[in-house]
């Protein structure tokens, strides 16, 4: 089996697990969204993956995405990337990485920072509490909108 093929397969068997330990039932509208997810090299807004799915699911709402992906959110299994822009963008929970936003062509690139996620926390954020998540979204110009004459 191809390695790409067994690591969403792999995906595919602990999205169900989750499923079943959250209470909720799969169907096919949510296995389909999320299999979209886990093989999607991109950050999706919900019309991207309506486009992407309209073919498999020509019944498939706006509005069932707009849920399935709240609920699935709401239950740790996917991720909503903030932008600039109105549209909310997502991802799969795992594995744990950071964003680099080009603020310009809106390209979303993930990237590992281990000195970040290793980092000891000040004093004031310490002393606030506890710390549950670390995520950095990094804001610029990527080098394609760099060498682009505006």
């Amino acid at each position: 089996m191809p390695q790409n093929k067994k690591q969403s397969d792999d995906k595919i068997a602990r999205f169900e697990s989750a499923l079943k330990a959250a209470g909720l039932k799969l169907t096919y509208q949510r296995l389909e969204i999320f299999r979209e997810l886990a093989n999607a090299a991109d950050h999706p807004t919900v019309e991207i993956l309506h486009q992407r799915l309209k073919n498999r699911i020509p019944t498939l709402s706006l509005d069932t995405i707009y849920r399935t992906l709240a609920t699935l959110e709401q239950h740790g299994l996917i991720t909503r990337v903030q932008t600039a822009e109105s549209q909310a963008h997502f991802e799969l929970t795992i594995p744990h990485h950071h964003h680099l936003i080009c603020e310009k062509c809106g390209r979303i690139t993930d990237f590992d920072w281990p000195a970040f996620d290793n980092a000891p926390l000040p004093e004031k954020v310490s002393s606030w509490g506890k710390v549950f998540h670390r995520k950095a979204i990094l804001h610029g110009r990527c080098l394609v909108c760099q060498s682009v004459l505006t």
